[in-house]
């Protein structure tokens, strides 16, 4: 289906009102297939658009939306004997359904990742992650359809070339593929994440430590933390966590002991973008109807009329206070679409 001069405000959570010149709805890998191999006329450039969980516009969309509607959750293959089962679900099925679906049937490995909003298609290019788990661990392949002749490809786990908050779908071959179908290994025994305290001390409050109750203790946090996009505008996150060597690490641990610090790969450790914002006195601020979350101060909020401009200039604002006080450059996670 093909819409022309479409308003985005309930296509991007944090509400902004820009207009796209044109968007096309695929219900099914043939619909795309012929998309893409000139059957259908479109114009380009081409954007790839979920749920817009993690997009900022900052103007109107001169060129092609394509938004997948590609449904379905399989049961792929059972491995009994590393008691491990493929599980698929089309890029249009909504992420938190599949999460809440997996935990229904007793299979282990998503839960950390409840309530992340946004649909299934986009967590392979954003290779999404919370509470200690990162889901490139438990995707097997993903399943494209090339944008430049409309041929099926698959992509192995390691030819995603994942990386924090990053993937091939991301950089390199970024709108070149549509993501139609994810494949991902989940365990029949779960072995229960519980790394980050602050989750296990919610689960302990709800009782045994179980999957749903592992679900449901992420939920909870995240509720008492985040803002509701129906209500409150936002993308979420809007920084990633900035990754340093070890050194500097170490010197900013030296100059503020209270600093949170994670171990990351050899030689380098990552530090919390929501601490290093709130030290520099964000957290519930805001230059007009652009604000900063008054309980977590990695969130940037619409409270109404902002504009993507607004948020964006506020966002360099934050950027570089981080930068003046602790030496550290912090990086997006939400993508910046438009003129800026």
């Amino acid at each position: 289906m093909i819409y022309k001069n479409i308003q985005l405000k309930k296509y991007n959570t944090f509400g902004l009102e820009y207009t796209a010149e044109c968007m096309i709805k695929i219900k099914t890998e043939k619909e795309a297939t012929a998309l893409f191999n000139g059957t259908v006329a479109w114009k380009k450039p081409l954007l790839i658009l979920g749920c817009g969980s993690n997009i900022l516009f900052t103007s109107d969309f001169q060129g092609t939306i394509l938004y997948p509607e590609l449904k379905g959750i399989k049961i792929e293959e059972q491995e009994p004997d590393k008691g491990n089962v493929i599980v698929s679900a089309g890029a249009g099925v909504n992420w938190d359904d599949f999460v809440a679906w997996s935990v229904n049937k007793g299979f282990g490995g998503l839960e950390n990742l409840s309530l992340i909003p946004g649909k299934v298609g986009a967590t392979p290019v954003q290779n999404i992650g919370a509470y200690g788990v990162e889901v490139k661990d438990q995707i097997v392949k993903v399943k494209t359809i090339s944008a430049n002749d409309g041929s099926i490809r698959i992509f192995n786990n390691s030819e995603c070339e994942f990386g924090y908050r990053n993937s091939i779908f991301k950089k390199r071959e970024k709108d070149k593929y549509l993501v139609t179908r994810v494949y991902y290994r989940l365990t029949v025994k779960p072995s229960l994440n519980l790394g980050y305290e602050s989750l296990k001390e919610e689960v302990s409050k709800i009782g045994k430590e179980t999957l749903k109750n592992v679900r449901q203790g992420v939920i909870n946090i995240r509720r008492s933390k985040l803002p509701d996009p129906e209500i409150t505008g936002n993308a979420g996150s809007f920084f990633k966590n900035p990754v340093v060597t070890s050194s500097v690490a170490v010197n900013l641990k030296g100059g503020y002991p209270d600093m949170p610090v994670y171990k990351d790969q050899e030689g380098y450790m990552k530090l919390a973008s929501g601490w290093l914002i709130d030290q520099c006195g964000w957290k519930g601020k805001r230059r007009g109807d652009a604000g900063i979350h008054e309980k977590q101060a990695l969130v940037l909020v619409n409270y109404g009329k902002a504009t993507g401009k607004e948020i964006y200039n506020l966002s360099e604002e934050i950027k570089k206070s981080v930068h003046e006080k602790f030496g550290v450059d912090l990086e997006r996670e939400v993508e910046v679409v438009g003129v800026i």
